[in-house]
Parts: C-alpha cells; sequence; structure tokens
C-alpha cells in the first residue's frame, strides 16, 4: 500500500517587467470564468445549485473561452472546477443551517496544472494571455534546511498542481507550489504491533486533549476570537459603504490566517505528542457524529475540527503516521477503567465511575476510549479473534494493550465491549 504526501511552498518568482501586465490579465479573465460559472451555477433557494464539473463545463465552457478570447482551455477548466467546488462546500453549509452566499472571487489566485504550466527546479513556465513566461525562482543562497530545499528542490518530491499569487503591496508574484511524494506504507495499519494516540476534540475549554494526558489548545479563547470577528464583520456590514466592504474582506482574511494558524499550532503537538510516544496511528472520533452533538450555533467548531483533522492528517503523513477516525457512540460515558457505560458517569469536565469509582478529566477519559476503539478495530483486522496480533494505545503513565481476549488497563476487563456501540448489560455493569 502506498499513499501521497503532498506539501505547499511558497516560492518567490522572478517575473519579466514586461511580462507583469500578461499574468494580471490572466488573472482577470480566470477569476472571470469563475464568478460566470458561480452566476450559472447558483440557484439557490429557487432551486438546487450545480456541483458537478462536467455538468458546468459541458453547459458554459465553449461560451467562456469565447467570451475571453480563448484563455488557455486548461484555465477554464480549472476556473470551473474551483466555482463548482466551493458551491459544493456552500451547499454542505446550507445543509447544516449555516448562512451562505453564491462565492464571488476578485483576487489575485490562477490555478495551473501540468498542462497549462511547466514547472523545473529553479524555474516554471506559465500559460498566459499572451503565450508563454518563464519566471525564474528567487530562491534563498543556502537552501538546505528550508521548505525550499527539503521539498521544492528534491528530486523525491514532484510538481503538482499549483496555483499562483500576487502581493500587491509588495508588488511581487509567489508560486505556491505542490509538491508531492509517494510513501510506501506496507505497514503501520498492517504491522503486528500497532500503538494509538487517541484524541477527543472539544467545544469549549481546551481543544483536543490526548490519550496520554496532553491538554492542547485553548477553545475558548477560538471562540472569543471568532465573536469579535463576527461583530465587527456584522458592524461593516451595516456601514454598507465600499470601504467599509473592503474592510470587510481584510478582516475576513486576517482571521482566517490566524485562525489557520491557531490550529496548526495545536497539529503540530498533536503530531509531536504521537511521535513522543511511538504511535503508528492517530485516532479522532468520526466528524459526523460530532456535527449531530454540536448546537447549530457552534458551526464554527465543526470547521475547527475538520480543519484539525486534515492538519494533523497533513503532518502525520511525513512521520509514517496514519490518522483515522472511530464511532464517536458513549465515548464520553463510558469508563475507561472498567468499562460501565453510564450518561451520569459524566458531570461537566469531570468524569466518576459509578461502578469502579474511577475519577478523571473527563475529555482524558474520552481520549482514552477513542484510542481503545482504533486499537480494537486494528486487531481484528490484522488476525481472527483466535490470533495473536495485538494493539496498544498510548496512555498518561504506560501503555493498554488491546489483544484477542482481553484490554489490560489498571483493572483487567473485557475487551467484548469494544465489538459494539451500543451499551450492553455487562459493558454497563449493572
Amino acid at each position: 500500500m502506498a499513499w501521497e504526501v503532498t506539501r505547499t511552498v511558497r516560492v518567490r518568482l522572478d517575473v519579466p517587467d514586461d511580462r507583469k501586465s500578461d499574468l494580471h490579465a490572466t488573472n482577470s479573465k480566470f477569476q472571470y470564468c469563475a464568478n460566470r460559472t458561480a452566476d450559472w451555477a447558483w440557484r439557490y433557494p429557487e432551486g438546487d445549485c450545480v456541483t458537478s464539473k462536467s455538468e458546468a463545463e459541458s453547459a458554459i465552457y465553449d461560451d467562456l473561452r469565447e467570451e475571453t478570447d480563448y484563455l488557455h482551455a486548461n484555465l477554464v477548466q480549472k476556473a470551473i472546477k474551483r466555482a463548482t467546488d466551493d458551491i459544493d462546500n456552500c451547499v454542505d453549509r446550507l445543509a447544516e443551517g449555516e448562512n451562505t452566499s453564491k462565492p464571488e472571487y476578485d483576487t489575485f489566485s490562477i490555478v495551473y496544472d501540468k498542462r497549462a504550466a511547466t514547472y523545473y527546479r529553479d524555474k516554471v513556465s506559465l500559460a498566459t494571455v499572451n503565450g508563454r513566461v518563464e519566471c525564474e525562482y528567487d530562491l534563498p543562497d543556502d537552501p538546505e534546511g528550508t521548505p525550499h530545499g527539503e521539498y521544492l528542490l528534491n528530486d523525491d518530491y514532484s510538481f503538482s498542481t499549483s496555483t499562483v499569487h500576487y502581493d500587491s503591496e509588495a508588488d511581487k508574484f509567489y508560486l505556491h507550489a505542490a509538491m508531492e511524494r509517494e510513501i510506501d506504507a506496507s505497514g503501520p495499519e498492517k504491522a503486528e504491533d500497532s500503538r494509538v494516540l487517541g484524541v477527543d476534540c472539544n467545544v469549549d475549554d481546551h481543544i483536543a486533549v490526548t490519550s496520554t494526558g496532553r491538554f492542547i489548545g485553548n477553545a475558548d479563547y477560538l471562540n472569543h476570537k471568532r465573536r469579535e470577528f463576527e461583530k465587527r464583520r456584522a458592524s461593516l456590514q451595516q456601514t454598507g459603504t465600499r470601504s467599509a466592504h473592503l474592510t470587510y474582506h481584510r478582516i475576513g482574511d486576517r482571521f482566517g490566517c490566524w485562525s489557520e494558524d491557531y490550529l496548526h499550532q495545536c497539529s503540530k503537538q498533536i503530531v509531536a505528542e504521537a511521535k513522543c510516544h511511538g504511535c503508528t496511528h492517530i485516532a479522532f472520533e468520526d466528524l459526523e457524529r460530532i456535527r449531530e452533538r454540536i448546537s447549530d450555533g457552534k458551526k464554527f467548531q465543526q470547521w475547527a475540527f475538520r480543519a484539525l483533522q486534515e492538519q494533523v492528517a497533513y503532518k502525520a503523513d511525513e512521520h509514517d503516521i496514519v490518522v483515522e477516525t472511530v464511532e464517536s457512540s458513549y465515548t464520553s460515558q463510558q469508563c475507561s477503567k472498567c468499562g460501565c457505560t453510564l450518561g451520569e458517569n459524566r458531570e461537566g469536565q469531570q468524569f466518576a465511575c459509578l461502578d469502579c469509582s474511577y475519577s478523571v478529566n473527563a475529555d482524558y477519559n474520552a481520549a482514552k476510549n477513542v484510542a481503545r476503539k482504533l486499537a480494537f478495530k486494528l486487531q481484528r483486522g490484522q488476525k481472527s479473534l483466535a490470533g495473536g496480533a495485538f494493539s496498544q494505545y498510548a496512555l498518561k503513565s504506560g501503555i493498554m494493550t488491546v489483544n484477542a481476549t482481553d484490554v489490560a488497563s489498571d483493572t483487567p476487563v473485557s475487551a467484548e465491549r469494544e465489538s459494539t456501540d451500543k451499551p450492553t448489560a455487562s459493558a454497563v455493569g449493572r
């Protein structure tokens, strides 16, 4: 088995002065195609929006080529794909009760794949409205240890679909180069011995808690920043001036960058914790079940959970750590020590088992249950129940082993309770 690892490197382009206008003109037509596609595909609330790229291409591709004086065919296709993908995301948000509107495109961002661009290790050739332009990379004198050296100049990585951006304040063009590498994954998901780090995500208090007792991030702080952003945005919307409109978009980008970076720091800590404990897997709760238990007023947390998982998966790939999700049923109610599953076991942030009196932070208890679920799933997938393969999950002190017949913890308990998400008489201890 193999999977792709992708790393994005931001590299400044040395664009000839007499060709800069060609890139700006290309961007204008690329954004025109994206906006025109959004206008055609957005049918809400009168009808169903079109989210199929092939359907949109069949309907408007020829018109867009003609309307843009035959912009490079692949750029037109990429603009259509950008709009339909964004509308698909909007449809998902509408289905979840969120307020959203038709996507609009007014920034400099052109998507290039290998049909519209030729990538080299020191330069790139880009299709424009006026033929191709070759742009050399502005690389550091000593790229060793930088993303340029590790990925852009590394022959183990190949170029994939990338984007060109423009910084108007600095008057500079940048290539966000997507570098891909295929990793042989003969393990660890097929390894005889696996170790799992469980992660419990939270709306309040800490953003994530691991099965090793690591408390990461501050969900309350993230929510506070979000509320302040929403207040400012609402105030600008009420003002209604063009200046307010421009400021509205600027602060939106600023908050987006801040929150992405904050979650980036959290994801780094999760992966570092997995590496520290020699884990082969990181387990999260399934996002669909998380959405079910979060109120409509907390849709932002759903985005945060999804973004955190994606960033963890992105970073974990490089260390051959597999990220998987498990059913979230009863992880907050089940005692990670004895298996008693009762809603009364948890009160706020404290978990106190009514059967064995085990008392611990509720999120830490849930994280251990998340890890146990994946560990047991791996064990079952590796051999029959009569086999001897086993999985482990990392704890605050030591590990817990899930094998064919039992689960070793502070107090030995049966592993059979892990075979179903529904509590049974033996599972609840009553």
